[in-house]
């Protein structure tokens, strides 16, 4: 029981309004069903023998799979001995294209790891783990079912809401964040939320570097290899950010292997958190971090460090918002420090890849050879076209969630603010 919603003040308001606007709480209850958990595991086994492009597609894009016709076919063929829940056609195919989803777009260590034999998602844009949080519609399942887990029984949704609908009943409504600026008119169009930009408390001394691009992702890790040792010899701290914990493990493999000293914070190993960030200054340091070292987080340098230059941070991937760079990036160079920052990337990373396909293809075939680093306009123009593609799709995402809200208050006569 709640006495109303009057006020609510967010921090990292964006993250919360925009970034999380659409993700729904749901109250639940229990529903057992063991005919539907064995199906999820008989899913699994059936997607396996099922052939890329020729039985399903995948729109990556839109992270999306279908079933072609033959694939149907074939799964009427697979399904004739097995139980009831699969002699209904739309049953069958709706059960074999998440299990279908949860093999080829969701990974361990990107969209989740496995903690004590559960699968625990991890949050796209912030990094750290979601322990209470699983995915519905049988997707959580599909998952479990994939990495042959325990599969917990589905539950049954008593009440369902979004995080903007939620919001938009407080009577008034504030928040803060140091990248709001980008979402003004988000803002506005769904919150009527204004905007006010606070200067800061000293003048930025940041250095934003030019990107560095390279036709595949061998020569980026390389190339950010390369810099790492390069910044380390100046005894300046370096800060890489990377967007999944598999990546994060993978750079670490490497500076093992050339001796750096260094660590890692990511879902995985994030005990250690406030431990690792606390040195991630200090001269000589090399820090690997996912979005978990982005919001919230003031690295402190050492002594000597900003004579030196200050905190250099390395973004290796680009995210599908620009604010989600700005917040790594704005890592250094707090509170009049110096400190600088670059993004090494590749034509091959997935993000730019999804959203700008066919010129990436070009470009590619293009600079195969070009191991220096792609300093055109035009690549650099290409992965500004994809984050704009991503948040554009982003936002009519939001807005349609926001025009079922809508329609939800009009039809429910006893749905509003009072």
């Amino acid at each position: 029981m709640q006495r109303g919603l009057n006020f609510a003040i967010i921090d990292e308001a964006d993250s919360i309004l925009v970034d999380e606007a659409i993700t729904p709480l749901i109250i639940s209850g229990p529903a057992p069903n063991p005919e539907q958990v064995e199906a999820f595991r008989q899913a699994a086994d059936i997607v396996s023998h099922l052939r890329r492009d020729t039985d399903y597609r995948i729109n990556a894009r839109y992270r999306e799979v279908e079933l072609t016709n033959e694939g149907k076919d074939r799964l009427a063929q697979a399904a004739g001995t097995l139980g009831n829940i699969w002699q209904g056609a739309r049953r069958r195919e709706e059960i074999t294209t998440k299990a279908l989803v949860a093999k080829e777009l969701y990974s361990m260590d990107k969209q989740y790891v496995i903690d004590n034999g559960k699968v625990v998602i991890v949050d796209d844009f912030t990094g750290r783990l979601m322990p209470d949080r699983s995915w519905r519609d049988g997707l959580h399942q599909a998952v479990e079912a994939k990495e042959k887990l325990e599969i917990t029984p589905p539950k049954d949704t008593y009440a369902r809401i979004s995080f903007q609908r939620f919001f938009r009943m407080y009577r008034k409504l504030s928040g803060m964040t140091g990248t709001a600026s980008e979402a003004a008119a988000e803002f506005w169009q769904i919150y009527h939320l204004p905007v006010v930009v606070i200067p800061t408390n000293r003048p930025c001394k940041r250095k934003n570097l030019p990107d560095i691009v390279l036709p595949t992702g061998p020569t980026k890790w390389k190339r950010i290899l390369l810099e790492i040792r390069r910044v380390h010899e100046r005894r300046r701290p370096v800060l890489v950010g990377t967007r999944s914990v598999r990546a994060s493990e993978y750079i670490s493999q490497l500076l093992e292997a050339e001796n750096l000293n260094h660590q890692v914070l990511n879902a995985v190993r994030h005990r250690e958190e406030a431990q690792i960030v606390a040195g991630a200054g200090q001269a000589g340091k090399i820090t690997v971090a996912t979005n978990m070292a982005g919001r919230g987080t003031d690295i402190k340098l050492g002594r000597g460090v900003a004579e030196s230059g200050g905190l250099h941070v390395i973004a290796s991937e680009r995210n599908e918002s620009g604010r989600i760079d700005r917040q790594l990036f704005g890592r250094c160079a707090r509170q009049g420090d110096p400190g600088s920052t670059q993004a090494i990337v590749s034509l091959e990373d997935e993000f730019v890849s999804r959203y700008a396909k066919n010129i990436v293809a070009y470009l590619k075939k293009r600079h195969a050879l070009n191991t220096d680093g792609i300093c055109s306009k035009t690549t650099r123009a290409v992965f500004r076209l994809a984050q704009h593609r991503a948040e554009k799709l982003a936002l009519r995402q939001r807005k349609s969630v926001m025009r079922t809200d809508h329609w939800l208050e009009e039809q429910l006569s006893f749905t509003g603010r009072e």
